[in-house]
């Protein structure tokens, strides 16, 4: 069947691309420089035409709260049109765990506002909601750092591997729509500092975690369950300790 990823040259969306075109089917990775672009249509409709699926992990290029709600409901509706022109049969969608309870957030209230959107669309839908990917350890502390020290929530999170994202959403790719969000997290629980922070001893990096109740993280003040997933989510496989032993990490 024909699937389009948008998104689809990213670190999930490649690696969603290679799992789908494994199994044998017709995947088109849509994106600005595959000549396809959810803010302004360009190559949309042509992408989409005998489309069954759509996988939607694109990403805004600014986290800025005006400039972050601007492309997800943009990129949303665009994408849902052109889409409910071309008779696609499944919306999938990559969310964030804890999205519609941090509304402190710019990001998570564009999150939100993109989900809302696929919600009332008349297009059958999954949204995965996932936790933190453990390849964001290194963004996490460049947003806390201050001269030689990194200053972060000690909120619980559960970090997944991204190979266990990509590997959820090709299995969701092809079975029927669930019309509702489903949580992933990682194996493990932990506090945010402590993620971080043996992320950088792993990589050699001298800056001092310092474990802040009133840290901030995307605006919002967190408690150990605003990132962490609900009742009963799916988990992935890969252990932080494991990725971080056969990740390759530049000092």
């Amino acid at each position: 069947m024909k699937i389009v990823v948008i998104g689809g040259s990213g670190l999930i969306g490649s690696n969603v691309v290679s799992r789908l075109r494994r199994k044998g089917h017709d995947v088109i990775a849509a994106s600005p420089g595959t000549g396809v672009n959810t803010i302004t249509g360009e190559g949309l409709g042509d992408a989409l035409v005998g489309a069954k699926v759509v996988v939607d992990v694109a990403n805004s290029p600014s986290f800025e709260d005006h400039a972050v709600m601007e492309f997800f409901q943009t990129s949303g509706r665009n994408l849902l049109a052109a889409e409910a022109s071309a008779g696609v049969r499944h919306h999938i969608a990559l969310s964030v765990v804890g999205a519609d309870r941090l509304p402190q957030s710019g990001y998570m209230q564009a999150k939100v506002a993109q989900e809302n959107l696929i919600k009332t669309a008349a297009i059958p839908y999954t949204i995965l909601r996932s936790a933190q990917f453990f390849e964001f350890a290194g963004g996490i502390a460049e947003s806390a750092t201050n001269g030689k020290s990194v200053r972060l929530p000690v909120a619980l999170m559960q970090p997944v591997a991204s190979d266990d994202v990509a590997a959820l959403l090709a299995r969701i790719a092809l079975v029927a729509p669930l019309n509702l969000a489903v949580e992933l997290g990682g194996p493990d629980l932990i506090g945010m500092d402590e993620f971080v922070r043996r992320f950088l001893e792993a990589k050699g990096d001298p800056r001092i975690v310092v474990g802040d109740p009133h840290a901030k993280y995307f605006g919002a003040e967190l408690d150990d369950g605003s990132l962490t997933p609900g009742r009963n989510p799916h988990l992935g496989s890969i252990r932080f300790d494991e990725w971080l032993n056969r990740t390759p990490i530049a000092a």
